[in-house]
C-alpha cells in the first residue's frame, strides 16, 4: 500500500478576497507541489482547497498523512465534527448551516476513497519545512495574479 505525507496551506489576501492554495505529496523521496489561486474567497476555503487538490491529484488508493496548520480542517476530522454536521443535516452544534458545505462534502468523498487518512496539525509559519514551502506556493499565487491583474 501507497504511504503517502500530504502537506497543505491556505491563504488569503482579504477575507474574503483573492486567495490562494498550495500542497505537497510526498512519497518515497518524491516531491510533487501543486498551487492555485481563486478569487472573491475565504482562508477556510483556501486551506480546504489545497487538501482537495491533493488528494484529487492521487491515482491510487492510498494511506496519507495530512499534515496542515489549519485547525478548521484538522478538527473537523480528529474531534468528529464532520460526523456531527453529516448526521445533523449540516447543522453546527448552534444549528446554523455549516460554512463551506461544498468543499466539506468534497472531501469526505475523497476521503473515504483510501485506505486510511491521518490529521495531523503543525505549526504555521514555524520550522516545518514543507508547511513553509506550502504557504510559499499559496501566497506566490497571490502576488502572481495581483501582479497580473494591474
Amino acid at each position: 500500500m501507497n504511504k503517502i505525507d500530504l502537506y497543505t496551506d491556505g491563504a488569503c489576501s482579504g477575507n474574503p478576497g483573492i486567495g490562494g492554495w498550495g500542497c505537497i505529496l510526498v512519497y518515497k523521496n518524491i516531491r510533487k507541489e501543486f498551487s492555485g489561486v481563486v478569487l472573491d474567497t475565504t482562508n477556510n476555503r483556501m486551506e480546504l482547497l489545497a487538501v482537495i487538490k491533493g488528494f484529487e491529484a492521487l491515482k491510487k488508493t492510498c494511506i496519507i498523512n495530512v499534515y496542515s496548520d489549519s485547525a478548521y480542517v484538522v478538527n473537523a476530522f480528529n474531534l468528529g465534527w464532520v460526523e456531527n454536521w453529516e448526521k445533523n443535516n449540516w447543522k453546527s452544534s448552534d444549528k446554523k448551516e455549516v460554512k463551506n458545505i461544498d468543499l466539506w462534502i468534497r472531501l469526505i468523498n475523497l476521503v473515504k476513497s483510501h485506505k486510511s487518512v491521518n490529521w495531523i496539525k503543525v505549526k504555521g509559519h514555524s520550522d516545518n519545512e514543507l508547511n513553509n514551502r506550502c504557504d510559499e506556493l499559496a501566497t506566490s499565487q497571490i502576488k502572481a495574479y495581483k501582479k497580473t491583474s494591474s
